[in-house]
């Protein structure tokens, strides 16, 4: 059991270090564009301080940070050339804070807003 909760730990904290990785990566002149582009979409949301399914949300909420995210990660971890992902890692460790990523946080609130609009006027035009 306690190997286990290592092992998770472990897991965890890798997934941490990749999404710092991937922000770097989006930067990166190395990197091939599409790699960076699911590399900075990855990091931005991962790094956004509002989920697009809030986590109060039975099941779906969480199924963003235990699927989705981790998923994106691995993706963009792969499209990434061995050499540079390497070097990035290692910047990774190195750097002590975790970015945030607020342009994300502003998609996500202007998704929110659009969406509750469209509820808005269908309400209006069906009950209107």
């Amino acid at each position: 059991m306690a190997s286990r909760l290592s092992a998770l730990k472990a897991w965890a904290k890798a997934l941490k270090r990749d999404v710092v990785v991937l922000w770097l990566a989006a930067r990166d002149p190395r990197v091939p564009w599409y790699a960076k582009a699911l590399a900075g979409a990855v990091a931005a949301y991962a790094l956004s301080p509002i989920d697009l399914i809030p986590d109060f949300i039975p099941v779906l909420g969480y199924l963003d940070d235990l699927l989705i995210v981790p998923a994106g990660i691995f993706l963009a971890v792969r499209l990434i050339p061995p050499d540079v992902l390497a070097e990035l890692r290692q910047r990774a460790e190195q750097q002590g804070s975790r970015p945030r990523s607020l342009v994300a946080m502003g998609v996500i609130v202007a998704i929110w807003l659009v969406a509750g609009a469209m509820i808005c006027w269908a309400a209006w035009r069906r009950f209107g």
